[in-house]
Formats: C-alpha cells, sequence, structure tokens
C-alpha cells in the first residue's frame, strides 16, 4: 500500500467512524408526527416561558409557551375574546411523578420524563381543529431517545381540547406570578 492509499484508507475510516456517531446520536429535532408537524418547529422549548402546571393522578405537567404566545397571554388573550395568533405554541413536557426523599414534607416532584405533547397554531394548515395542531413525542428514557407518537394525528388533541373552545382551545391560563 503506498503512502497516498494509506492516507486516503485513514481518512475513510475516520468519515465512516464520524458518520456512524452522527446515526447513532439522536437528533430529536429531525422528528415529525404522522400528521408532519415537525419537533423542529419548537427547537427551543426548553428555554420558553412557562405558563402554567398541571398534576394527573400519572403525571406531572409544566406547560411552556413560545414568545408570540406569551406576548398574546400577555395582551388578554384568550380571556378579551381575541384567538391566539398564527405561530403560537405551547409544550405540555409531562413527567412520571415520585415523592421527594429530601424534602421534610410530601411533596410529589418529577421523575422520568415522559413526553412532550406539541401544539401549535397555524390556521391554514388546520382549519378542522380551531386552528391548532397537535403531536406527542414519547420520551425513552433508557435509550435517551424521543419518537413520534405513532397515533398522534395533526387534530388527536382537539376532541379533548373542545370542551375550551371558547377559550380558543386551550386549557391553561397564563397564571399569575
Amino acid at each position: 500500500m503506498t503512502r497516498k492509499s494509506k492516507a486516503v484508507a485513514i481518512a475513510m475510516t475516520t468519515i465512516v467512524v464520524f458518520l456512524a456517531l452522527a446515526l447513532y446520536a439522536q437528533d430529536k429535532y429531525s422528528l415529525k408526527s404522522p400528521s408532519g408537524i415537525a419537533f423542529s418547529d419548537f427547537r427551543g422549548y426548553e428555554d420558553w416561558s412557562v405558563v402554567s402546571s398541571a398534576r394527573t393522578d400519572e403525571v406531572l405537567k409544566v406547560i411552556v409557551a413560545n414568545p408570540i404566545m406569551i406576548k398574546a397571554y400577555k395582551s388578554g388573550i384568550p380571556g378579551n375574546g381575541q384567538p391566539f395568533p398564527d405561530g403560537s405554541m405551547i409544550v405540555k413536557l409531562q413527567w412520571k411523578p415520585k415523592k421527594s426523599s429530601e424534602a421534610q414534607f410530601v411533596v410529589d416532584v418529577p421523575d422520568v420524563f415522559t413526553q412532550a405533547f406539541v401544539i401549535e397554531k397555524d390556521s391554514k394548515r388546520f382549519p378542522k381543529s380551531g386552528g391548532w395542531g397537535y403531536a406527542v413525542f414519547n420520551y425513552d428514557a433508557a435509550s435517551d431517545k424521543f419518537s413520534a407518537d405513532a397515533k398522534s394525528l395533526s387534530d388527536c388533541g382537539h376532541t379533548c381540547h373542545s370542551a375550551v373552545k371558547a377559550k380558543d382551545y386551550i386549557f391553561h391560563p397564563y397564571q399569575k406570578r
């Protein structure tokens, strides 16, 4: 093997290793729901402002919204009868709860992260569901990977959210602080 062919072989091996590592490391923002809602639309949701929180018997939720939706909330929407503008986005971050082993009182705290339930307002894309599209991205802690919920159609949350049609299909008000 010539010196040049050795260099080419080393370069090719390096490229293959980097490609394998890139494929192995999941980019959650490459995921799309079955209806085409892209997780990448919600890029940066980890740093969005908190709207509210909620608790069911099975799940602790923190609800965050993008700056467009936060601005709308602060202007009085939906209480003023106006709808949220297109581009509004909200994410329900969901954890299984556990009892705190450190607090000196009984309190549930987040344990295992389970889902990012996303909602986006786009009147043109989602006219049949009040302008809102819904998707669920499940998280598997064992593999440290997200996946698009196969049963999550763009209007999957609409039936539930129809109960709050008068509030532009959004359950959670922006909580006072």
